[in-house]
C-alpha cells in the first residue's frame, strides 16, 4: 500500500545538464549565468510545445517529464538543434552544450515532484551522452524505433550507479545518413570546382598529417572493464582513485622530475579531500614506466577510478594532459589539456594540481559548488591555502568539539597565509557556529555574533 499523498506512474523522463559547466563558470561567471538562463528558457518553451512539464531545474540541470516517449525524444532533438544554432552566435570558448538522457520508467509522484529509479536512470544516461547529444534507454528505444526519422547507435549494457541491473543504452543520431542520387553528368564549370576541391582536400590532408605528427597520438584502444570479482581488495564504499605517474612525452629524461612532481602534488592534494579514498604514492609509482592497462591497476589496487596523464615540453612551452577513467565502466568520465608557458615550475605544478583537484571534487564529493572556489587561490601559497581549507572543512563537518577545534586552527592558518581569501573567514564563521551549537563556549551570544559577522 502506497503512503498517503503518493502514487506510482509510468512516465518518460528527460534529464539535461551543461557539459563543461565548471570551466564556463571559471572563465566568466556572469556570462555563463546569462547564457544558462536564456538556454533554460528556450528548453522550457520547447518542453511546453511538446506537452511536457519541467519538474525541477536546479543549477545547470533540468528534469522534465512527458506522457509520451515520442514527445520526450522529439523535444530532446529540437532542443539540441535549437541550441546548436544559438551557439553559432557565441565565441568558441563560450558555447554552451547540454547532454540529454531520456528514459521510460516507473516513478513515485508526490505533488509536483517525482522520485525513483526512472529518474535516476535518465540522469545516468545523460552522463553517457556526448556534449550536444542524446542518450536513451532500451525501454525508450522500443517505443520510438519505428516512429521517428532518427538513427540509433547501440552502446551496450551500461552499469549504472545505485541500479542493480545494467541498463541498455542507445545514442541518438540526429542526422542519419541518407542515400544520395548519383548525377548523370558534369555541369559547366564543374571541372574547375573539382580542381579547387582537390586542392583543398590535398591541403587538408597535409595539414592533418602535420597535426598528427606534432601534436596528436594514435587513439588509445577501447578500455577493458575491470571485474570487481577479480579485485585483490574489496572496493571501498567511498569513491576510490589511483593516480598513475604522469608519462614524459618529451623524450628528454630530464623532464621526469617534472612529471613525478606533478603526480606527487596531485596525490597529496587528493588525500586531503574528505570522503575520497586515494591510493598511496608508493603503490602507484610501482607501475612507473610499465605498459599496464587500467583494468589491471583497478583490480590489483582495488579502485574504481584511475587518473593518468602526460607531460610534453617544447622550448618554454609545456602541455599537460590529464584524464579520469572509470575502470568498472571502461570509459573516460573527464579529460582536460593544459597549455602553459614554463616560467616557474613550482607555480605551474600548483596551478595544475588545483585544477585537477577541483575537477575531481566536482565529480565525486562537492558537486558544481567546488568549481567556484578555485578562483580564490592564486599565487605561491594558493595551493597550500586551498588544501588547508579543505582539511579544515573535513574536521568542521564532523560535528564534535575536538574536530571543531582542529578546524579552527586550520581556518586561522588559512587566513594568516592568504588574508585576501574570503573563504578562510567563512570557515572560521562555521567554527563559531558549531561552537555555539555544541555548547563549546562561555559566551553563546558573543560566539553566535562572531559566526554571523564572519559568514
Amino acid at each position: 500500500m502506497e503512503p498517503k499523498g503518493f502514487h506510482r506512474k509510468l512516465t518518460a523522463i528527460l534529464s539535461a545538464d551543461v557539459a563543461g559547466y565548471s570551466r564556463l563558470m571559471q572563465d566568466d561567471e556572469a556570462a555563463t549565468v546569462r547564457t544558462l538562463e536564456a538556454y533554460k528558457q528556450i528548453i522550457s518553451d520547447l518542453v511546453k510545445q511538446h506537452r511536457g512539464r519541467v519538474v525541477d531545474s536546479p543549477g545547470d540541470n533540468l528534469l522534465v517529464e512527458f506522457a509520451s516517449v515520442v514527445d520526450a525524444v522529439q523535444c530532446a532533438v529540437a532542443t539540441q538543434k535549437e541550441l546548436q544554432a544559438r551557439n553559432t552566435e557565441l565565441p568558441e570558448n563560450r558555447k554552451m552544450q547540454f547532454r540529454i538522457g531520456v528514459n521510460l520508467g516507473d516513478v513515485i509522484e508526490e505533488g509536483s515532484r517525482i522520485y525513483g529509479d526512472g529518474g535516476n536512470i535518465a540522469a545516468r544516461l545523460e552522463a553517457l551522452a556526448d556534449p550536444g547529444g542524446i542518450c536513451i534507454s532500451k525501454t525508450a528505444f522500443d517505443h520510438i524505433e519505428t516512429k521517428l526519422p532518427l538513427g540509433y547507435e547501440y552502446l551496450g549494457e551500461q552499469s549504472v550507479k545505485n541500479i542493480a541491473k545494467p541498463v541498455r543504452a542507445y545514442r541518438v543520431v540526429l542526422e542519419p545518413m541518407v542515400a544520395k542520387k548519383k548525377g548523370t553528368g558534369l555541369k559547366q564549370g564543374a571541372g574547375r570546382k573539382m580542381a579547387v576541391t582537390g586542392l583543398v582536400v590535398a591541403l587538408v590532408v597535409v595539414f592533418g598529417v602535420a597535426l598528427w605528427q606534432f601534436f596528436l597520438r594514435p587513439a588509445a584502444p577501447p578500455i577493458e572493464k575491470a571485474d570487481p570479482k577479480q579485485m585483490a581488495l574489496p572496493l571501498p564504499e567511498l569513491p576510490s582513485i589511483a593516480v598513475l605517474p604522469f608519462t614524459n612525452m618529451s623524450e628528454d629524461p630530464k623532464q621526469e622530475f617534472l612529471c613525478d612532481g606533478i603526480t606527487e602534488n596531485i596525490i597529496t592534494a587528493l588525500s586531503k579531500v574528505p570522503r575520497l579514498f586515494v591510493i598511496a604514492r608508493n603503490s602507484t609509482f610501482a607501475y612507473k614506466g610499465k605498459p599496464v592497462k587500467v583494468k589491471q591497476i583497478s583490480e590489483e589496487l582495488g579502485v574504481q577510478y584511475v587518473l593518468e596523464g602526460s607531460v610534453q615540453r617544447s622550448a618554454d612551452r609545456i602541455r599537460i594532459n590529464a584524464q579520469l577513467i572509470d575502470a568498472l565502466k571502461g570509459h573516460h568520465i573527464w579529460a582536460e589539456r593544459y597549455d602553459r608557458n614554463l616560467t616557474d615550475i613550482f607555480a605551474l605544478q600548483d596551478e595544475i594540481t588545483i585544477k585537477i583537484l577541483t575537477a575531481v571534487r566536482v565529480k565525486f564529493t562537492e558537486g558544481e559548488q567546488a568549481s567556484t572556489i578555485e578562483k580564490y587561490f592564486k599565487g605561491k601559497q594558493g595551493l597550500d591555502c586551498y588544501l588547508k581549507l579543505i582539511e579544515a572543512y573535513g574536521h568542521i563537518q564532523r560535528w564534535n568539539v575536538e574536530d571543531n577545534n582542529l578546524g579552527r586552527r586550520l581556518a586561522e592558518e588559512t587566513i594568516a597565509m592568504c588574508p585576501e581569501t574570503p573563504l578562510g573567514y567563512v570557515a572560521l564563521g562555521w567554527v563559531y557556529h558549531h561552537d555555539y551549537a555544541l555548547g563549546n563556549t562561555k559566551s553563546p551570544k558573543e560566539t553566535l555574533e562572531k559566526s554571523i559577522e564572519l559568514a
